[in-house]
């Protein structure tokens, strides 16, 4: 019922609280389907990913953003089995949290389809919930840590290719 990149996202951001892998996952969906609510859940995760490292005026910006496009995608949030306002006033929330210098706390995305839940807590193997480990620097800082060969080489690949096609 549900694309399994939306479910290895849940699976992602309540379990690892790996927010970057989350992003990673839905934008290679939201490319073939072109939905916007996808954008909408990338930019929350990576808000939150923003917010736990500190960054709080790049977490508010993207969660501006991901209001207001979620705002108008109720109908498409409730649809992956998410109760859509209690959805957008958590980010309301966290918005004002971050506005008021509150310090980072994991969040759970509230659940319209109790299924859907249970899934991604069988999938997490125990770690549903679980807080965000603070002391794993490649968890929190992942997109300087990660290894990113394949995307320099890729890079390389189009340069050549467009040089060789001038």
């Amino acid at each position: 019922m549900y694309p399994q990149a939306y479910i290895d996202y849940l699976v992602y951001f309540h379990g690892d609280r790996d927010y970057f892998e989350c992003h990673e996952i839905l934008e290679e969906h939201w490319k073939k389907s072109g939905e916007r609510v996808w954008i909408g859940l990338i930019q929350l995760a990576v808000a939150f990913y923003h917010e736990r490292r500190g960054n709080r005026n790049g977490a508010k910006r993207l969660l501006e953003k991901a209001i207001r496009l979620l705002t108008a995608e109720k109908e498409a949030i409730r649809s992956l089995g998410l109760d859509e306002e209690k959805l957008l006033a958590l980010l309301v929330t966290r918005q004002k949290d971050i506005e008021a210098n509150v310090p980072y706390k994991d969040v759970e995305l509230p659940f319209r389809d109790q299924h859907l839940k249970k899934r991604c807590e069988l999938a997490c193997s125990g770690r549903f919930g679980q807080p965000s480990d603070m002391t794993n620097a490649f968890l929190i800082h992942k997109h300087m840590l990660r290894d990113r060969s394949d995307v320099i080489a890729e890079r390389e690949r189009q340069k050549q290719k467009k040089q060789q096609g001038r």
